[in-house]
């Protein structure tokens, strides 16, 4: 009788740690959730954003490691691309709207136009589904967070390098090649017009046209050499882009216009080979394009699994010159450290730190 109270006590005991374990396996089952983040991209047309995105991508694969390593929480992409122009816009606004009805997690979104997605993110709010922007910022609604390049600092290094440039020589003759709909190329055409300003650069803006990927680009410098034909006529050409930039380059190349100067902004390799060769381009301000597409799912991962990320940061962008090609790492970084400028300026220093605005 004593045995088999004996045995009763060890079998109910195993059962006790049989049950503890299936609770114990329940709870990381759980733990170990995999949540859905839909992601939107703008063009796979414009080679900086195929880099953010393969960054984006590879720091997802790592994020998954670690946590299989763990046995933390992953994460699933569900990549949709809207493509370029008024086309690409309204496929953007139907693909937002299609994730929220799959209800995502987190939707992870590169606007192709920074007033489009206003009523699709004021959706996403009143489902209570997280939105998190990079590279462009969405005018209404309610971000979760909002990672980008520093373009207002992209813009004005290049006005202070050509202001270096064109000291002492009179009043530039300037032409613009922008984009007014989204915020990243508007804040770089601030930043470069403010730097002139700063440096007391006179210049005097002959014509302004807009571009932004390889066709509108060949049509703008087609249009350029129509409306300024003589050699001599245009001093220097701000591009708010690589995209739109590297067709004129090679539209005024073809007609021998080496003496116009051309500042622009991304550092698409091309357009860096163009600077090493003196090709037209003496400055490209480089987009690190790799770590900020790997910043903006890290801060997706950090608020699904703590509930909060840091709002607002910025990336650095590199000045490449022909004085600091060598400094100069490529798209997918790492960022470098810290140097000093090469050219005259005041502020003498670059820094390679993200900076949080809040």
């Amino acid at each position: 009788m004593i045995l088999f109270s004996f045995f009763l006590k060890i079998l109910s005991k195993c059962y006790l740690i049989f049950f503890l374990l299936i609770i114990l396996s329940s709870v990381m089952c759980l733990e170990a959730k995999v949540y859905k983040i839909g992601v939107l991209y703008w063009s796979m047309n414009i080679p900086g954003q195929v880099a953010m995105r393969n960054g984006l991508e590879l720091e997802a694969k790592k994020i998954n490691q670690e946590a299989q390593e763990k046995n933390l929480s992953k994460i699933a992409l569900v990549p949709m691309v809207a493509g370029d122009g008024e086309t690409g816009i309204e496929n953007q606004i139907k693909q937002m709207y299609q994730l929220i009805d799959q209800k995502v997690d987190l939707i992870i979104v590169q606007p192709t136009d920074n007033a489009a997605l206003k009523n699709p993110l004021i959706k996403a709010n009143q489902q209570n589904i997280p939105v998190i922007a990079y590279d462009q910022y969405i005018s209404g609604g309610k971000l979760t967070a909002y990672r980008t390049s520093d373009n207002y600092q992209a813009g004005y290094l290049n006005g202070e390098y050509v202001s270096s440039i064109f000291l002492g020589k009179g009043e530039v003759k300037l032409i613009l090649v922008e984009y007014p709909h989204v915020s990243s190329t508007v804040e770089r055409l601030n930043g470069f017009l403010d730097a002139l300003t700063y440096y007391k650069c006179k210049y005097k803006i002959l014509k302004t046209y807009n571009a932004v990927e390889p066709i509108s680009g060949k049509q703008a410098g087609l249009n350029i050499l129509k409306d300024f034909p003589q050699k001599g006529s245009v001093d220097l050409i701000f591009c708010v882009n690589d995209g739109g930039c590297l067709p004129i380059v090679d539209e005024l190349s073809k007609k021998g216009r080496k003496e116009i100067r051309i500042a622009t902004v991304d550092g698409d390799p091309v357009s860096v080979k163009n600077v090493k060769e003196s090709k037209l381009t003496v400055i490209d301000c480089a987009q690190f394009c790799g770590p900020l597409g790997a910043e903006t799912i890290k801060s997706a991962y950090e608020y699904l699994t703590k509930g909060k990320t840091v709002y607002h940061a910025l990336v650095p962008v590199f000045p490449i010159t022909k004085e600091t090609l060598k400094l100069y790492p490529g798209w997918e970084g790492p960022i470098p450290n810290s140097f000093n400028k090469p050219w005259i300026t005041i502020n003498k220093k670059w820094k390679g730190e993200i900076k949080i605005v809040k």
